[in-house]
């Protein structure tokens, strides 16, 4: 049986005439951008008088000081890796020649089957209004789940990268080929289907042929009412003192999609002509921060490199950063660009698929370049550096993503 603490708050929620229990299912709580939407999503309801689980898979990790008040931790218990595969299989009997694949015969499953079990025991005795699942395999065990458990709660899956380039760059051969019809079968017993962006959306359709207009965008509630008063927070960091040379700024987890190497090299080319400093707040596996420590020494640019891992505070880096730059490969809507333009920093970034075109409107708030080429990242960087930043337009534009603005699409999409 899954086990919780409740928070404090439950009691008042309780009370509302309109509340409604809302489970949010969370992969881990070592995550990043999409954990934190999560939970920025989960404070919204819970302002708004609704009852929120947070039921948790991975419960160690950087995020666990983060839980919004007012909501009740319930940790999933992981299963075996056989009572994973035996639950989906029998969630969905009919499913087998498209689950086998994918997620059946490979030595290694996915590690969310193991918690299926726990998620469908969850809902069997708990009974929640909604479940709010995000990320492909995690939406899978909670269209199965409920299918087990039996109960009539309302199921809303969430994509939040571009499913076709993701695949294509993190899975075997077998789960590209069949992942997509897999999730096409299965996505139809949702009972909303939701994208972070329009282009995550549109690929999603392409790849599944789910018919987009099944599929809503709702973007992520990733601007925080805090946001400007911790922008404000005093900053330590010696580079970025009065005087000093201009501070560029990336942030993301060392990871190949974030593409940190092409950034180097954009920042040596920025180097030959000019005083900078590139500052990376993020960490990686070791074998991933080796190679980034690498690059850097490659290029003979580590005097002018800090990478000082995670900060609980990136706003104070970002309202004080010359300019911001995303080098992603791929991504769904990076919270870290939009982020930025709401502390008012200048941005650069890739026009990868899918977001960063949305949110810039296209190269009005900042400047686009192609994915891999650190030459004409380079010239943007220098560009953005010589132009005088308008940041109180930048930061109305981030704005636009803020808790307030975004919060009903998502109510909608949530309760239907």
């Amino acid at each position: 049986m899954p086990q919780g603490r409740a928070g404090v708050g439950d009691e008042a929620a309780e009370r509302s005439h309109d509340s409604r229990r809302v489970a949010v299912l969370v992969p881990s709580m070592d995550g990043g951008g999409a954990e934190r939407s999560m939970f920025n999503l989960c404070r919204g309801l819970i302002a708004r008088g609704h009852r929120v689980d947070m039921l948790v898979c991975r419960t160690e990790g950087n995020l666990n000081g983060q839980v919004p008040a007012g909501a009740r931790f319930v940790a999933l218990r992981r299963a075996s890796t056989v009572r994973g595969r035996i639950a989906a299989l029998r969630a969905d009997p009919g499913a087998l020649p498209v689950l086998a694949r994918p997620m059946l015969l490979p030595w290694k499953s996915p590690w969310s089957l193991r918690y299926l079990p726990a998620l469908a025991r969850y809902l069997g005795e708990s009974r929640p209004d909604v479940l709010l699942a995000g990320i492909p395999f995690f939406n899978l065990i909670a269209l199965w789940a409920r299918r087990r458990s039996g109960v009539d709660t309302r199921v809303v899956v969430t994509e939040r990268s571009t499913l076709s380039v993701n695949i294509a760059i993190r899975e075997g051969q077998w789960r590209r080929r069949f992942l997509p019809p897999l999730l096409r079968r299965t996505y139809a017993w949702a009972d909303a289907i939701v994208a972070v962006s329009n282009g995550v959306a549109d690929d999603l359709a392409r790849a599944t042929r789910i018919p987009r207009e099944r599929i809503r965008t709702v973007y992520n509630p990733v601007v925080t009412p805090d946001l400007h008063e911790r922008a404000k927070a005093p900053l330590a960091h010696p580079w970025f003192a009065p005087g000093m040379p201009p501070v560029i700024l990336g942030v993301g987890e060392f990871v190949e999609s974030k593409d940190f190497p092409t950034l180097f090299r954009a920042f040596a080319r920025v180097r030959r002509s000019r005083p900078a400093r590139l500052v990376i707040l993020g960490k990686g596996k070791p074998e991933r921060h080796a190679l980034v420590i690498s690059e850097v020494e490659r290029l003979g640019i580590g005097r002018d490199v800090d990478l000082p891992g995670w900060v609980d505070n990136p706003f104070a880096y970002m309202a004080r950063a010359s300019v911001f730059v995303l080098s992603s490969i791929y991504e769904g809507l990076p919270g870290v660009l939009i982020q930025a333009l709401a502390c008012g920093c200048p941005v650069v970034s890739t026009d990868c698929q899918s977001g960063p075109a949305e949110i810039l409107s296209h190269g009005r708030y900042g400047r686009l370049v192609a994915v891999g080429d650190d030459e004409a990242m380079a010239q943007a960087i220098s560009e953005t550096l010589d132009a005088a930043p308008d940041r109180a337009r930048l930061r109305a534009r981030g704005a636009e993503f803020s808790i307030e603005r975004v919060l009903d699409d998502s109510v909608n999409a949530l309760f239907g």
